[in-house]
């Protein structure tokens, strides 16, 4: 009874406050009569408590520290250390977001070429709603040639690509490394397949080898005039580098759609200036629509401007659909001018970016699966599907993520993190930190350094090229001899206990998806 009264008069700051001070009086007290080794320790500590505690009770920004000196620190130890601590204690094979160990593992198996299979049995429940599978046959088929590839470019195109299947999805240099961009151009010159350069610019670090998708978004980077607006004779310049093979021009982008951007002026270097055409040491606004075009008839008109600028490369677009009026009305436009895109980037809800507001991260945009399916038909219902090839992006790392997107409609498809994790990313959470402890997502020598280029190149090609052939082992399994071939009627989902539907009857009915060969 005594001791609740007597803690009942006093806060636990006050007690905290009074036990460093005694504790720093006995320190120094020791001190004076004994002179050891061990009461300098004890005042140096104290004297450290004391600091602390005095530091907290007399800040203002945080009233926890200030009602709990001292101690309050640990919650924001343990909340620093949190992300960590779940995945490498305590996190399942299935349970890490955005992608869950299982997911990062096989990229990490197949970029170091190491065993590639696992044991036991599966660890998803086949039972539950929402479970996705494909259906087999009792007739597979070996697939010898797994070099899988579409050729982009329409009629209005005298330049086509043969590309890969699967490719580098849009990472700027400055948001990853002058090493990892290099590693990963390197990579994709010995596996054959493109490189998107992103937004930022196409940087002497993207001119690797590689062959380039060269993206520009709102901020004209590497073709623009000194007041931000689009700059015909730089296009027509960079355009026309060997290397670049296409040109996708964003609208949006599926982590953060309708959301500009901001280069800080310390982070605008004279070396950022140069690749982005743009004034160093000064603060530069990404806007987040265009200023070219303003409506869908001055698209389809501008997308044919680019194209002559760049002697018939292939000229497509990326967007993370929104409001499906809009994407009707720039269908429209295309059957009206006889003008139209050589391939449409789908960047579903669920991509990847650097850098985002929350709000946008998890509640804007639509979702891959369905924004392809809107898509895919919308193109078909307008007779363009033949014309128009379709890119899709947002969380493709495996082969089955390959396979089922291309049965909604992909011809070919990109991958971010997956190519990030084949360079060594762990998932730290850390992209908008400048801290990325793995040296790529960060412009810090001292971390960027440790990555050897040498060594990612070929891990990043490794892991192509091990996806490819697992894709060829699947749609084999799946009685195909070729992407072309892979169709919505293969794969199946349960909707709900004892219902289950194939990915044709979800999303297209009666329709026909077969694609031109």
């Amino acid at each position: 009874m005594f001791h609740k009264k007597f803690l009942n008069r006093f806060t636990f700051g006050q007690l905290t406050m009074a036990f460093v001070f005694i504790y720093l009086i006995y320190s120094i007290t020791s001190f004076v009569l004994y002179q050891s080794t061990a009461s300098i320790v004890n005042i140096v500590i104290s004297g450290f408590l004391v600091i602390l505690a005095v530091t907290d009770k007399l800040q203002s920004k945080h009233t926890i520290r200030k009602n709990y000196p001292i101690f309050a620190r640990f919650r924001y130890m343990f909340e620093s250390i949190r992300p960590e601590m779940r995945q490498y204690f305590w996190e399942g094979e299935l349970d890490g977001k955005p992608f869950n160990r299982r997911e990062r593992s096989i990229v990490y198996q197949r970029a170091k070429n190491e065993k590639q299979t696992v044991s036991f049995g599966m660890q998803d429940d086949p039972n539950r709603i929402g479970y996705e599978w494909a259906s087999h046959s009792v007739y597979p088929k070996h697939i010898s040639d797994t070099n899988f590839r579409t050729t982009i470019g329409s009629d209005l195109c005298s330049q086509p690509y043969s590309a890969s299947v699967y490719n580098i999805s849009a990472m700027s240099y400055g948001a990853l490394s002058k090493k990892a961009i290099t590693a990963l151009n390197e990579g994709a010159k010995i596996g054959g397949f493109a490189h998107n350069t992103g937004e930022g610019g196409i940087s002497q670090y993207h001119r690797s080898g590689g062959d380039l998708i060269w993206q520009i978004g709102t901020g004209y980077f590497g073709c623009r005039n000194e007041k931000g607006f689009f700059d015909d004779t730089l296009f027509e310049e960079r355009s026309n580098y060997p290397e670049v093979k296409m040109i996708e021009l964003k609208l949006s982008q599926g982590a953060k759609p309708g959301h500009g951007g901001l280069l800080p002026a310390e982070k605008n270097t004279v070396e950022i200036s140069k690749i982005r055409s743009i004034t160093p040491h000064t603060t530069v606004h990404s806007p987040s629509g265009h200023t070219a075009f303003s409506n869908p008839t001055e698209l389809v008109h501008f997308i044919a401007r680019l194209r002559k600028l760049s002697n018939g490369k292939p000229i497509g677009f990326k967007i993370c659909i929104g409001k499906k009026e809009e994407f009707l009305d720039i269908v429209a436009a295309m059957v009206e001018t006889g003008i139209h895109p050589d391939f449409i980037t789908i960047d579903g809800a669920e991509g990847g970016t650097g850098a985002a507001p929350l709000e946008f991260i998890d509640y804007m945009g639509m979702a891959l699966n369905d924004a392809l399916v809107f898509a895919n038909k919308t193109l078909i219902e307008n007779g363009l599907r033949d014309k128009v090839k379709l890119l899709a992006s947002g969380r493709i790392i495996s082969a089955f993520d390959i396979a089922k997107t291309m049965a909604l409609g992909a011809d070919a498809c990109y991958s971010a993190r997956g190519m990030m994790f084949a360079l060594g990313c762990i998932q730290a959470l850390q992209c908008d930190s400048g801290h990325c402890p793995v040296g790529i997502a960060t412009q810090d020598e001292t971390l960027y350094t440790a990555l050897d280029v040498t060594d990612k190149r070929m891990r990043v090609a490794n892991f192509h090229k091990n996806t490819m052939k697992a894709l060829g082992e699947f749609i084999g399994a799946c009685g195909y001899e070729n992407t072309q071939e892979v169709n919505p009627k293969t794969f199946n989902k349960r909707i709900e206990h004892g219902v289950i539907k194939t990915f044709q009857e979800m999303y297209f009915g009666n329709l026909d998806t077969r694609k031109v060969k």
